[in-house]
């Protein structure tokens, strides 16, 4: 069914249906662009010239560079947070809507390959869906942000809310522990434990990762951080349902005691780059002073990644700045790192975890 005779049989609602899913999508991936009038005239006019046809109406939808900085150049102070933002929006499009191969091909993208025809499916639905929800106080009619949301809705890449509320599901104990916590009496923060996937769909916790909770737990019974922050999501291998934060929570709890408080979920993670980042955001988030030092534990060649200057020059890369400082190393197994509020920063070039 064409979507203008879809809409046609559709009354206007007199009141626009909010959409509590793709509200939290929006505000967790495009913050800045909620609420500013992003559509232009000449984008306008492309969108309009596509006639409804859905290959079109994504490349029409992209934003050219000088429409990115017209907007950035009216942002103010939030003007290189809009163009990261704007990246990050054409970026969904063309993964998703045109068939671009994103960063990590393995583990990101969409599920159907470019050129079947259940990929020109999902496209088609991502366009009738944006077309529906153009009203939705959460995009504010703008075609771009829509149908971004729209192609990721589509294809069930919601990860980047998947645990909300976090604080609420997990980490409510070590929240409350935090605010009355005396931080000079330990020597380290926090405790990161990286997350390890498995080879296969059926494992819950890999070997390694297993050996990175025992080594979590023997540096916490020495009194050394007052909490433990598991970090990794349902990465390896692509389309897991088992998530890393979640099993080493589980076996910190069931097979060493460890008390729920003294855990912190960080359940986003999908590289290395990330585990610290999104390590650093927790612990801002518990009032943990960042001029005090984590310490990293892992397996002895995830170790000596972080510690080599390829680690610095990936972080570079990937995420446009460094998310702390690596440290002296402590053993094989464990390295110090002391993070920075740099890693606040959104970034939704990579759309399941920005």
């Amino acid at each position: 069914m064409m979507i203008a005779a879809l809409l046609a049989v559709i009354p206007a609602a007199a009141v626009p249906v909010r959409d509590a899913h793709l509200a939290a999508m929006a505000d967790r991936l495009f913050p800045s662009l909620r609420g500013r009038a992003l559509a232009g005239t000449e984008r306008q006019r492309r969108i309009a010239a596509c006639a409804g046809a859905a290959p079109c109406l994504v490349e029409a939808a992209i934003w050219r560079d000088d429409e990115r900085e017209a907007l950035a150049r009216g942002a103010g102070t939030a003007a290189d947070d809009v163009r990261r933002e704007i990246d990050g929006l054409n970026e969904v499009l063309r993964v998703y809507g045109v068939g671009k191969l994103p960063r990590y091909p393995l583990i990101d993208g969409s599920d159907e390959a470019f050129g079947s025809a259940g990929f020109a499916a999902k496209v088609a639905d991502a366009v009738t869906l944006a077309t529906l929800q153009g009203d939705d106080p959460a995009v504010k009619g703008d075609p771009s942000l829509s149908l971004a949301l729209a192609l990721l809705d589509v294809n069930d890449k919601d990860q980047a809310i998947a645990f909300e509320p976090l604080d609420k599901r997990y980490n409510a104990g070590a929240i409350a522990k935090a605010q009355r916590l005396d931080w000079s009496r330990f020597q380290y923060s926090a405790i990161i434990a990286l997350g390890v996937g498995p080879d296969d769909l059926t494992t819950p916790l890999s070997a390694r990762g297993k050996a990175n909770v025992r080594l979590a737990a023997n540096a916490f019974n020495q009194g050394l951080a007052p909490f433990i922050i598991v970090s990794g999501s349902a990465v390896h291998p692509r389309d897991t349902p088992h998530v890393e934060a979640v099993e080493m929570r589980r076996a910190l709890i069931d097979r060493f005691g460890i008390a729920a408080n003294a855990i912190i979920v960080e359940p986003y993670a999908r590289h290395t780059t990330t585990n610290l980042r999104n390590a650093t955001r927790q612990l801002i988030r518990l009032g943990a002073p960042l001029g005090h030092d984590t310490l990293v534990v892992s397996n002895t060649a995830h170790i000596d990644a972080i510690a080599s200057p390829a680690f610095t020059t990936r972080n570079q890369r990937e995420l446009g700045y460094q998310p702390g400082r690596i440290g002296p190393r402590r053993s094989q197994n464990a390295i110090t790192f002391r993070p920075d509020a740099a890693s606040r920063r959104v970034d939704p070039i990579d759309p399941l975890d920005p």
